[in-house]
């Protein structure tokens, strides 16, 4: 469903360990505004029944069945956007405003 680059999933092991998430799983959420844009949020949570667990390279992430559709074949980076400024970002093909290239 979701792919997670190898420095995304780097933070986040450092960020579990930082905050004792056990018994928690990375929960990826999406939905989507008034413009049609898909807005994310990232953080550990409990699973709950109306989530469904995943796995990539070892990180065990949750996503909701509302948020699913709009996951589809996302991916999770953490990048530098400036000198020092590290971030999570998310590229979705199911987001119009995700730049699609050629080549």
């Amino acid at each position: 469903m979701i792919t997670i680059s190898k420095s995304a999933i780097e933070q986040i092991r450092k960020s579990a360990e930082l905050n004792a998430t056990d018994g928690s799983y990375l929960r990826v959420a999406a939905t989507r505004d008034a413009e049609g844009a898909i807005q994310y949020g990232l953080g550990f949570d409990q699973k709950s029944e109306n989530d469904s667990l995943f796995e990539y390279n070892g990180i065990q992430y949750i996503v909701s069945d509302l948020s699913a559709p709009f996951l589809e074949g996302a991916v999770i980076d953490y990048v530098e956007l400036a000198p020092g400024e590290m971030r999570f970002i998310v590229t979705n093909p199911n987001d119009p405003n995700h730049k699609r290239t050629n080549g």
